[in-house]
């Protein structure tokens, strides 16, 4: 499909579309990473670090620790996790931290109780 788009010099509007629409209700994006997988997770602007834990697992908002936290085009200008800690940009944050769009977050949790029922 790009393909064609270039062929006939024409642009899509569609990633337009989808941030108007993000923008409009509220929504952000915020990244986990693995060795073999990168996650996007949608929650609502304005969630702590605890709540947007608990969109990936109700185990990581009970038990949250802390979220160690870099920006995604920062990540992308340096180009690895390493470098960003040398330059000082990896951080963590506690349960106040309002998530950020385009966060890239790992979640530190530590379970130790079951849930209450």
């Amino acid at each position: 499909m790009e393909d064609k788009f270039k062929e006939l010099e024409v642009t899509t509007a569609l990633p337009k579309i989808i941030r108007t629409a993000f923008t409009m209700v509220n929504l952000i994006l915020f990244y986990t990473s693995g060795p073999d997988e990168v996650r996007a997770w949608i929650i609502r602007k304005g969630y702590k670090a605890p709540q947007a834990a608990g969109v990936i697992h109700t185990d990581f908002e009970r038990g949250f620790i802390c979220a160690e936290v870099m920006a995604f085009d920062e990540l992308k200008e340096k180009g690895s996790e390493s470098a960003m800690k040398a330059a000082g940009r990896y951080r963590q944050e506690g349960k106040t931290y309002e998530v950020q769009d385009g966060d890239v977050i790992f979640f530190k949790f530590n379970v130790t109780t079951a849930a209450k029922k």
